[in-house]
């Protein structure tokens, strides 16, 4: 069983050029399965059947595993059977024949404009702490970036007088970002005076550091957004992600085109995208039904 999925993880690296979180997501999810097949018995990946792939996902179901996380094993499973079939490993894929869960479409929570200057706001002081809390929390909400690509931002990334940064994206894609002007003011900032004191005690090529002079965390960042919501009087529970969506809908919200959101976000297709313009309408609902007369 190991075996497959270490030949199907090689797979993944060399065909489909995908990001370490993504391949460390599949090699989890397929790794349950193949322990559910070796739990009925099954021999071998090859003799897994759509019965054998109902069966997990029911269990996973009464293990209280929501339908989206479903739909992603399903989606990893399918992806696992069809490169048996590509490597002539198995003649058929049993996961072709299985439906996705159904999911809701939830909408993702976004910061209002006043939220998002009560959190940028939120790191007051001239200690190297802040002025960086205060340079990432910009960054991150100029430029809508994944946490996993802020926190991988290198120096040489950016380019402050061009006013853009350089990033690597899902899939090993890199793409150039705008940075705006006051996030180019406090990466200034930062760098002048807050990243020589934070990179004293190492030599890294991070652009953002810890207080130990290494690269900083996707979960310090994660555990700064939290704090600095706390101290800017935000009561919603947000995370890095709130204000990638944040930076999408306030873009299109004022007027930006689709394919432009698109590309800035890194989205390989509009359709991802799209998923904006729901909260922009629903947006116009709320407005309408709060100060129209007949509302």
């Amino acid at each position: 069983m190991n075996e497959y999925l270490d030949l199907f993880l090689s797979y993944l690296v060399v065909e489909k050029g995908l990001s370490r979180n993504t391949l460390e997501a599949y090699s989890r999810d397929v790794a349950g399965y193949l322990e559910y097949l070796e739990r009925q018995g099954v021999a071998t990946a090859t003799d897994g059947r759509p019965l054998d792939i109902s069966g997990y996902l029911a269990e996973l179901k009464g293990a209280g595993l929501a339908p989206r996380s479903r739909a992603r094993v399903l989606s990893a499973i399918r992806m696992f059977h069809k490169f048996l079939v590509i490597e002539g490993y198995a003649t058929v894929n049993p996961a072709s024949l299985i439906e996705a869960p159904k999911t809701l479409h939830r909408l993702p929570s976004v910061l209002s404009s006043r939220e998002v200057e009560l959190l940028l706001a939120a790191p007051v002081g001239d200690d190297p702490g802040a002025i960086r809390d205060r340079a990432m929390l910009e960054l991150l909400y100029a430029t809508g970036l994944r946490v996993s690509e802020l926190v991988s931002l290198r120096v040489q990334d950016i380019n402050l007088n061009a006013g853009y940064l350089l990033t690597m994206g899902k899939g090993s894609k890199e793409r150039v970002v705008p940075i705006g002007d006051s996030a180019r003011d406090q990466l200034m900032d930062y760098l002048g005076r807050a990243r020589p004191e934070l990179g004293k005690s190492g030599d890294s090529a991070h652009l953002f550091l810890s207080r130990l002079g290494d690269g900083m965390s996707r979960q310090a960042f994660w555990n700064i957004i939290k704090k600095r919501a706390l101290e800017g009087g935000i009561m919603k529970n947000i995370s890095p992600h709130t204000l990638r969506h944040s930076f999408a809908t306030h873009l299109l919200e004022n007027g930006a085109d689709l394919r432009s959101v698109q590309l800035m976000l890194g989205h390989a297709d509009l359709s991802t995208t799209q998923i904006y313009t729901h909260i922009t309408r629903e947006r116009l609902k709320r407005l309408h039904a709060e100060h129209h007369p007949r509302g």
